[in-house]
C-alpha cells in the first residue's frame, strides 16, 4: 500500500506514535488509509449538510476495512459573493482546492481519497486533483437544492417554483417597476428553501452531472436532492468503493480516457449545462494529461441535441430530472442513439451497463435525441476578429431572434460600471454591453457577470440587448451573453480596443463574433494601446497578486482560459 511509506518498518516508529495519538491501533496499520477531503462549511448553502455525508463516507470506509482520515478544503458560495470584490477569489479557489488535495494526499501517501464537494469551483478543483495525483478516489457531490415556492405565481415558469436566479432577475424587474417591493421580498424569502446546490442546471449541478458521466461518482449522485435520505446511502457506498479501489489499485487515469472527455462534453451539450464547464473541462483534461481542444466542443455540439429543459433556459429543476431517472436516464438516451463511449466507472460497472439498466420514468422530461428540446447542443464557441482565440455562449438559452444580432458597443472597464449604467436606464435596445478587464489576469480572477445579465433579463431587455465580456458567466445566466472572450483585455486582446459606438456582429449559428472595423484599424488601435501603456492595472494583493503572476508565467496555458 502507498501508505506503508509512513507506517511500516522500524524507522517509522515516530510516525506511528503520532498516528496512535489520533486513535489508531495496531490493526489499523495493516489497513488502507483513505483521506476524506471535506468541503463542509457554514458559509455555503450547498455545503452546510456535507458533514452528514462525510460521516457516512467515513462509516463506509471503516466497514470496508479502511481507516478514514478527514481534512478540510475551502469553499466559496458564488451566489453570496457575486458582484463584489470577493468574487475575484472564486475561480482561483478552484486551483487552490486542487493544490490542497494534492498536498494532503501526497504528503500522507494516501491509499485512496474521497472528495466531498458540491458547488461551482469545488467540484472541478477536486477533479483536477484526481487527475493530478492519480491516487484511487471517488467524488461525492452533495446534491441539488429543492426548488423554492413563491406565494403567488409570479415567475416565468409553469408553476410558482423558483430558484436563486429568480431573485437576481427580480432585482431588474423591481428597478423597472415591473414588480413591487413585496413581490421582491416574497421571492427573496422563498427561493432557497434549504441545503443543496442551487436548484437549476447551473454550474454546480452541471459539474455534478459531468462527474457522474465521467465515472468518478456513484450512479444517481448528481441528481439525488440534498435533503433526501437516499443521499446518505450513496455516501456510504462511496466510502466502501474508495477502499475497494485502493485494494485493487484502480486509479483515476485507469478510468478517465479521451473517450471519457468525449462523453463529458456530450453530456454537457445534452443537459443544457453551464458555460463554465468549458473552462473547467479543459483544466481537468490538462490535469489528466489529455488534450481537449475548443473545437471539440463545437464538433460535439453540432450532433448532440439538448434533451433536458432545465432552468435557467428551461422550466424544470434538478429534482424533476431525478424523478425522471437521473443521470442514468440521460446516459441511456445517449447510448440508445449511439453517442456514448463505453468507459469504466468507480462503481465497478461500465457506463454502458449503467445506461442499459436505466429506467426513464418521464419521457417528457428526459427526451430522446430524435425529439429534443433543442436540435443543437447547449454550448457554442464563437470566433472572429473580436475573439481570435474563442468565446463561449450558451446558445440554447438565447431566444431565436437574438441568435443573430448587430448592435452598438457600450464599453465598460468593470462589472460595477456596467451595473450602474444598466440600473440607471442608460442601456437601450440595440446596445451590446461590453465588460472588459474582468478576465483571469485583468480582474484578476475572472468574475462572473450574473449581476448585469440578470438586470438585463429582469428589465425585459434580453430580447434587444446583448452582452460580451472577457469575464465569465454564472450557470444561471440566460440570453445573448458571450463570455471568456480571448485574448482578454489585459493581454491587449481586440476587446481592449473597442470603443463606444463600434458595430458588433453576433452570429451564433455561424459561430461568429465580429467588430465592423478593418483589420488595419483594429491593429492600429491595439498598437496605440501598447505604445501608450494604456492597459488598466486593477489592484491585486496577496493571493490574487500571486494568481495574476502565475497566469502571466503560463501565458500559453490553454487550461486556464478556454
Amino acid at each position: 500500500m502507498r501508505s506503508d511509506v509512513i507506517k511500516r518498518e522500524l524507522e517509522r516508529a515516530p510516525a506511528r506514535g503520532l498516528l496512535r495519538a489520533l486513535g489508531l491501533r495496531d490493526e489499523d496499520f495493516e489497513k488502507p488509509f483513505v483521506l476524506i477531503a471535506d468541503s463542509w462549511s457554514e458559509l455555503v448553502p450547498g455545503h452546510i449538510h456535507l458533514r452528514r455525508l462525510s460521516d457516512e463516507v467515513a462509516r463506509g470506509v471503516r466497514d470496508a476495512g479502511g481507516v478514514p482520515m478527514r481534512f478540510g478544503v475551502p469553499a466559496i458560495c458564488d451566489g453570496i459573493v457575486m458582484a463584489t470584490e470577493g468574487m475575484k477569489y472564486s475561480l482561483p479557489s478552484r486551483d487552490l482546492i486542487a493544490d490542497c488535495v494534492e498536498m494532503m494526499v501526497c504528503s500522507y501517501a494516501a491509499d485512496a481519497w474521497v472528495g466531498i464537494t458540491n458547488c461551482d469551483k469545488i467540484t472541478p478543483g477536486m477533479l483536477i486533483a484526481a487527475g493530478r495525483v492519480n491516487v484511487p478516489c471517488v467524488i461525492m457531490t452533495g446534491g441539488p437544492m429543492l426548488a423554492g415556492r413563491s406565494t403567488e405565481n409570479r415567475t416565468d415558469s409553469t408553476s410558482n417554483r423558483i430558484d436563486l436566479i429568480h431573485i437576481f432577475e427580480a432585482l431588474g424587474a423591481f428597478r423597472k417597476h415591473m414588480i413591487s417591493e413585496e413581490d421582491l421580498a416574497d421571492i427573496e424569502r422563498n427561493a432557497c428553501p434549504g441545503e443543496g446546490a442551487c436548484a437549476g442546471m447551473f454550474t454546480a449541478n452541471t459539474m455534478a452531472c459531468i462527474t457522474e458521466a465521467m465515472g468518478l461518482s456513484m450512479p444517481f449522485c448528481a441528481t439525488t436532492p440534498a435533503p433526501h435520505e437516499e443521499r446518505l446511502e450513496i455516501a456510504y457506498e462511496t466510502g466502501v468503493r474508495a477502499v475497494e479501489l485502493a485494494l485493487h489499485d484502480i486509479k483515476p487515469r485507469d478510468i478517465v480516457t479521451e473517450d471519457t472527455f468525449e462523453n463529458a462534453v456530450r453530456v454537457l451539450m445534452a443537459i443544457g449545462g453551464s458555460t463554465n464547464a468549458v473552462l473547467h473541462l479543459k483544466a481537468i483534461a490538462d490535469a489528466f494529461g489529455i488534450h481537449l481542444p475548443l473545437t471539440k466542443f463545437n464538433d460535439i455540439s453540432e450532433d448532440t441535441p439538448q434533451i433536458l429543459d432545465v432552468r435557467p433556459g428551461g422550466v424544470h429543476f434538478l429534482e424533476d430530472i431525478h424523478s425522471a431517472g437521473g443521470m442514468p436516464a440521460v446516459l441511456r438516451r445517449l447510448s440508445d442513439a449511439g453517442k456514448l463511449k463505453n468507459t469504466y466507472t468507480v462503481s465497478g460497472r461500465h457506463i454502458a451497463d449503467i445506461a442499459a439498466t436505466a429506467d426513464i420514468k418521464d419521457e417528457e422530461i428526459v427526451r430522446s435525441l430524435d425529439r429534443p428540446f433543442h436540435k443543437k447542443g447547449a454550448i457554442a464557441i464563437l470566433y472572429g476578429n473580436l475573439a481570435p482565440e474563442g468565446a463561449v455562449v450558451k446558445q440554447t438559452a438565447v431566444s431565436e431572434r437574438m441568435l443573430r444580432f448587430t448592435g452598438n458597443a457600450r464599453v465598460f472597464n468593470s462589472e460595477e460600471e456596467a451595473n450602474a449604467a444598466i440600473s440607471d436606464d442608460k442601456i437601450s435596445e440595440g446596445d451590446v454591453v461590453v465588460i472588459r478587464y474582468e478576465g483571469p489576469k485583468g480582474g484578476p480572477g475572472m468574475r462572473e457577470m450574473l449581476g448585469p445579465t440578470s438586470l438585463i433579463a429582469g428589465m425585459g431587455l434580453s430580447e434587444s440587448v446583448a452582452l460580451i465580456t472577457d469575464g465569465r458567466f454564472s450557470g444561471g445566466t440566460r440570453g445573448p451573453c458571450i463570455g471568456h472572450v480571448a485574448p482578454e483585455a489585459y493581454d491587449f486582446g481586440p476587446i481592449a480596443a473597442l470603443e463606444d459606438g463600434d458595430i458588433i456582429e453576433i452570429d451564433i449559428p455561424k459561430r461568429k463574433l465580429h467588430v465592423k472595423i478593418s483589420d488595419e484599424e483594429l491593429k492600429a488601435r491595439i498598437e496605440r494601446l501598447k505604445k501608450e501603456g494604456r492597459r488598466i492595472e486593477k489592484p491585486a494583493v496577496g493571493f490574487l497578486r500571486k494568481y495574476r503572476k502565475m497566469l502571466t508565467l503560463q501565458q500559453n496555458d490553454e487550461s486556464l482560459h478556454g
